[in-house]
């Protein structure tokens, strides 16, 4: 029985990576670092996964080894919430419906994501004008793990603090990596890819759809899941 909705949160709840684009951007013209990331530039980076990791990934690789990750990941941030603060963002179409059709089944809502806790504040204050914790009952953010996705680390976190088991949960995503952390923890998982994943290999996944409208509501998920038990 489906007892649990879990979602990602970058790409999923919302389109959000284009501002973290702009936010990681800006970051680097703040510091006097010449380096501009492009969209193609960013849909390389995000298979590494994680911000301070995607820093670490790029100081790598134009060797530039004196720069303080934490510090520039923190001041990162407070650009994206700022960003973020200024309106522009919305959930993408069909979470806000898929959200209030899961509270009405008494359904509990949970967030496995490997952003950190400031963004997904950031970002429920943005299109909810609530806090995170107001819109679900369990949030497992990236900071709080030691492996990111697509380890099962912060999927397992969710599934502790729910105190559920993996079968009776699903998870929503909109990425490779997610997926398979989603698997790796034992949900099974849905996925409508965003701006940066089309195209991605979503092999495994109990549904893939282009946006989440097509999953037919609560009603859809749940003959998903049943066609996959029959």
């Amino acid at each position: 029985m489906l007892e649990a909705l879990i979602f990602d949160v970058d790409g999923t709840l919302a389109e959000t990576e284009e501002l973290h684009r702009r936010a990681f951007n800006d970051t680097f013209s703040a510091a006097n670092l010449d380096r501009h990331w492009s969209v193609e530039d960013y849909r390389r980076l995000l298979t590494t996964t994680g911000g301070k990791e995607r820093i670490a990934r790029f100081i790598a690789e134009i060797g530039a080894a004196q720069i303080d990750i934490a510090a520039m990941h923190r001041a990162k941030t407070d650009r994206y919430t700022a960003l973020m603060a200024e309106g522009g963002i919305a959930l993408r179409t069909g979470i806000g419906a898929l959200i209030d059709q899961a509270r009405a089944s008494g359904l509990r809502l949970a967030v496995a994501t490997t952003t950190s806790r400031p963004n997904v504040e950031a970002l429920a204050l943005a299109v909810w004008d609530r806090p995170a914790g107001e819109m679900f009952e369990v949030i497992a953010a990236g900071d709080e793990v030691d492996r990111k996705k697509p380890a099962p680390d912060v999927y397992l976190l969710a599934l502790a603090r729910l105190g559920l088991p993996a079968a009776h949960c699903l998870a929503l995503e909109d990425s490779r990596n997610g997926l398979a952390a989603a698997r790796a923890a034992g949900l099974a998982c849905v996925v409508s890819p965003s701006t940066y994943t089309v195209g991605e290999d979503f092999t495994g996944a109990l549904g893939v759809r282009a946006g989440f409208t097509e999953f037919d509501g609560i009603s859809g998920l749940n003959a998903l899941i049943m066609g996959q038990t029959a």
